[in-house]
């Protein structure tokens, strides 16, 4: 079987991608959203209308079907984090919840859930410009999801934009922030040309959201001491152009931690070797200019693309790359996903590694 992979999502923040000799729409999702320190109980504050706020760092709201409607088969995510009082770099992303029809709020573990997005925030001082980062996704792939008929008679889909922060340090440090424990603001868009219907059924099957991969915890490794996990599902009918989409982004800013040791990640498919990978390896420096707390990552002086590339598996404000992978036609049966990441440490058992993985396809019968 002949494998190709692909990565999708800017590797730069950037401002709106446009269409070329199309009219392309915008369909805002979320407009400033206000996100809380992530440790505290739920705060009581009102929401847009429309906007439930499961945690606060978790915030949803239901598509419309006139918005469903709206999008075309090409589609661009677009992210806004504006700073409030949070000062580090911290991990957000934007997801997609398969909620039963008709109700009007969920329990987010209780459904299932895609990750269409990860980036991390830059060191921001709110009394700075700027004093706010873009980041831009292009998922064409999620267009034939949102279109699908057979998905949509069975499920609603709420969006979801997660942005994890604590007000702590910024309390004592940027001016303003006393005594508060609002982190940071989120707004999110589509954009895409003009509506045409997915021209296959699609097939999707969620796989992992966001499960913690390390060698220390149970459960979060196949193994004790190995950094590995297999994930198999399987399939009742043969899936056409099958594609994976994986998001992995490596944490730990101990000493020795796992932010800055870039290792290399194996993913195997049916126990062969499918792909292997090393993130990181790019310049953070396009990234300084929105990091305008100063830190210890970017510290006075520019690196050079060698000196960043020693270390660094991102970069704060930069968004984590998304990995198409192409399998061709699946047969019906068993099948199994694993990845290795056989050189991580965990120094002091600190660290992790969020794995967010999905099946994605075509079929000729129903779901």
């Amino acid at each position: 079987m002949n494998h190709t992979f692909r990565v999708l999502g800017s590797l730069a923040a950037c401002v709106l991608l446009q269409v070329e000799a199309r009219a392309a729409t915008s369909t805002p999702v979320f407009n400033k959203v206000l996100y809380y320190d992530g440790y505290a109980s739920k705060v009581d504050a009102p929401t847009p209308a429309g906007v439930i706020r499961h945690r606060n760092d978790l915030y949803a709201r239901r598509l419309t079907e006139q918005e469903l409607q709206s999008l075309g088969r090409e589609l661009t995510l677009n992210i806004v984090i504006k700073a409030a009082c949070d000062n580090y770099d911290r991990i957000g992303n934007f997801n997609l919840a398969l909620v039963p029809k008709g109700a009007s709020t969920y329990a987010p573990d209780a459904v299932q859930r895609i990750e269409l997005g990860r980036f991390i925030t830059p060191f921001m001082d709110k009394n700075r410009q700027p004093d706010q980062v873009p980041y831009s996704f292009r998922i064409d792939n999620v267009a034939d999801i949102l279109k699908d008929r057979d998905l949509n008679a069975r499920f609603d889909f709420w969006a979801e934009l997660e942005v994890f922060g604590v007000p702590y340090a910024a309390n004592e440090q940027v001016a303003g922030c006393q005594g508060r424990n609002d982190v940071f603001y989120g707004s999110a868009e589509f954009v895409s040309e003009s509506g045409s219907p997915a021209a296959e059924k699609t097939f999707l099957l969620p796989l992992n959201f966001k499960k913690n991969l390390n060698n220390y915890e149970p459960g979060a490794t196949d193994e004790l001491t190995k950094t590995e996990r297999t994930i198999a599902f399987h399939l009742d009918k043969l899936v056409e152009n099958a594609r994976f989409y994986l998001i992995t982004s490596n944490h730990g800013a101990n000493a020795g931690g796992e932010e800055y040791n870039r290792r290399n990640h194996f993913i195997y498919f049916d126990d062969q070797l499918l792909l292997t990978y090393k993130p990181g390896g790019v310049s953070c420096e396009p990234y300084r200019v929105y990091n305008t707390q100063p830190n210890g990552i970017y510290g006075r002086a520019p690196r050079t693309p060698e000196q960043w590339a020693s270390f660094s598996n991102w970069c704060p404000g930069q968004v984590i790359p998304i990995r198409e992978v192409a399998l061709g036609d699946l047969p019906a049966g068993n099948h199994t996903f694993r990845i290795s990441v056989p050189d991580a440490i965990f120094v002091e058992a600190q660290g992790y590694i969020p794995v967010s993985l999905y099946l994605q396809g075509t079929t000729r019968d129903s779901l």
